[in-house]
């Protein structure tokens, strides 16, 4: 005996499949997207990803690679614009806020960045990236703090030097921040 599915089923079955589908079309165009971005087609990439946001403004993946995008661009202040965006809309996503965090810390603003790391980590307290970014930050908040305790002696300049050392040889990592 073969088994039948009701009307309501039926319309439960096609919306799910119909969202499947939606949702295979999406990562079909992010990675279009992303192939293209990554064979030079920048402005193509840009123009393509733009129009698939203009249909769905509110989809956060799409708006987070744009952010990637400008900032491996050179325009951090557009992609500043977009994360800080993302990160009002979509408060309880950690890497909006990690990656604002470290666009923070290339222009300075390090208390920014600490706070955008720390949002990160309430969000994903197994965050790595984020937790080797915060102590990144805090090396340099480190010498900010060294720097301006106006105190010229023999262990301020010893904590110094330490700490510069040890911002050197991170800087020589590749720790994907």
């Amino acid at each position: 005996m073969s088994a039948r599915l009701r009307p309501c089923q039926l319309l439960v079955a096609l919306a799910l499949a119909l969202t499947a589908a939606a949702a295979f079309a999406q990562a079909d165009m992010r990675a279009e997207i992303e192939r293209m971005y990554r064979a030079g087609e920048t402005a193509q990439a840009m123009q393509r990803l733009d129009a698939a946001l203009a249909s769905k403004p509110d989809d956060a993946d799409l708006r987070f690679l744009k952010g990637v995008m400008l900032a491996e661009q050179q325009r951090p202040a557009e992609a500043i614009v977009v994360y800080e965006r993302l990160t009002q809309d979509f408060p309880g996503l950690a890497e909006p806020f990690n990656n604002l965090a470290v666009l923070y810390a290339a222009e300075g603003r390090f208390d920014k960045a600490r706070d955008a790391l720390e949002a990160a980590l309430r969000n994903d307290p197994r965050y790595a990236t984020a937790y080797e970014n915060l102590g990144d930050v805090y090396l340099r908040l480190a010498v900010q703090a060294y720097e301006h305790s106006g105190a010229n002696t023999p262990s301020r300049q010893r904590k110094l030097r330490l700490t510069r050392d040890l911002l050197l040889r991170s800087s020589g990592d590749a720790s994907g921040s």
